[in-house]
């Protein structure tokens, strides 16, 4: 099943997209997720380099490669079940807003779930909203 973004299906987030926040929803019974979703996840590999001494080293390289995003169906326990015995297509995937730090997924993650009340309604599968940011990382526009 296809992520949409304002009803549009998505094959691929946009360049300067660090993550994104979305919502799920179960089609059958109305339910819904709010979570944010990562672009891409730091991966650390080591290569073996040789020093002008003739001595070999081993040297960490950081990089970035694609996340799950495509397959992602959030990470409550309650809506993975569901999904599993109901099957993707009753499912429909949402992405509500494209974020350009982690900062600010965090930021609107937590902003939508408190909006809209997740904690105070079974029409949620949210059970926790787990949040940690600074303004400075947000007030830079």
């Amino acid at each position: 099943m296809s992520w949409y973004y304002n009803n549009i299906e998505i094959a691929e987030l946009p360049e300067d997209c660090v993550g994104f926040v979305y919502i799920i929803t179960n089609t059958i019974s109305g339910r819904m997720y709010i979570g944010k979703k990562l672009a891409k996840f730091s991966k650390t590999t080591c290569k073996v380099v040789k020093l002008k001494n003739g001595t070999k080293k081993k040297k960490k390289i950081r990089g970035k490669i694609d996340s799950d995003w495509r397959t992602y169906y959030g990470s409550s326990p309650e809506l993975s079940k569901d999904v599993a015995q109901l099957g993707q297509e009753n499912f429909r995937r949402e992405i509500l807003f494209y974020c350009k730090s982690k900062a600010e997924c965090s930021y609107i993650e937590a902003r939508e779930q408190f909006s809209r009340r997740v904690l105070e309604s079974n029409d949620y599968y949210n059970g926790h909203i787990q949040v940690r940011v600074h303004g400075s990382h947000i007030l830079k526009s």
